[in-house]
């Protein structure tokens, strides 16, 4: 039986959902939901507030319940397959007051599954050290995670999505009120990431930096408008079915992006 879960996950696309419906208090928040994401892509998740972008990563990760629809990682179950996928969240769903370093914090990607009452190896400490270096915290490895700047949290939670070692990574809104400095910092972790293979599925609002930063776009709008090479779908009028009347207003940059393409 494991050798056929490990055939069947070598020739399975990273992420496969089919017909995925979630819901609030029975109000659908995304429905019909129906994607497959090739190997190796940095996928960006895009469409307006309350589109449903949040929703469609923690189903993915069974964070919430789903009404319907199946959700494929390798061709099985999350649950089957947890130790190949990383996640960053949303940096203020993020207890940052509990009493962790930002060591602790990144050596919990070196465990099986996430915890805070784990000893930290010495393997485990070294693996991340050099990932702090690698996002530019080494410095800051022994400080209390309440006090670190935003980015510099951000940046704790990509330390410990690189020493995760996963196959896929879901990251929500990494980009979100952080500096230039750790912006870039989260781009060529991303390259880097891609380089090594993985799949990357990011959550992400600046629509004037998708075709700089993503070579696959999902567009969503509660249901999935577009989704493909970010150089076919990040059209204007993609943009306008899932925008509609607030693709108006977007910033002027963003517009010469798309009008351009």
């Amino acid at each position: 039986m494991q050798i056929e879960e490990t055939a069947i996950a070598c020739k399975s696309p990273p992420l496969t959902i089919r017909d995925l419906t979630v819901a609030y208090h029975r109000k659908p928040v995304i429905w019909d939901i129906d994607l497959s994401i090739p190997e190796g892509k940095l996928v960006s998740i895009v469409g307006p507030n309350g589109a449903g972008k949040s929703t469609l990563i923690k189903a993915c990760l069974d964070l919430i319940p789903r009404t319907s629809g199946e959700i494929n990682i390798y061709g099985q179950s999350y649950k089957k397959m947890r130790n190949r996928v990383g996640y960053v969240p949303q940096r203020e769903t993020v207890d940052w007051d509990f009493p962790v370093s930002a060591l602790d914090v990144v050596a919990m990607g070196t465990y099986g599954k996430l915890g805070w009452f784990r000893r930290v190896s010495k393997r485990s400490k070294a693996l991340s050290m050099e990932a702090l270096e690698r996002v530019g915290l080494a410095d800051y490895a022994h400080r209390q995670i309440s006090q670190l700047s935003g980015g510099q949290q951000q940046r704790t939670f990509l330390a410990r999505a690189l020493v995760q070692d996963a196959d896929i990574y879901f990251m929500d809104e990494p980009f979100a009120a952080v500096d230039a400095a750790t912006e870039r910092a989260i781009v060529e972790l991303l390259k880097e990431l891609q380089k090594r293979g993985k799949t990357v599925l990011v959550v992400h609002h600046d629509l004037a930096t998708v075709p700089q930063y993503f070579d696959w776009t999902v567009l969503l709008n509660m249901r999935v408008v577009a989704a493909g090479p970010t150089d076919e779908v990040f059209t204007q009028e993609n943009l306008r079915r899932t925008y509609g009347g607030k693709l108006t207003l977007l910033t002027q940059a963003a517009n010469e992006v798309v009008q351009s393409r």
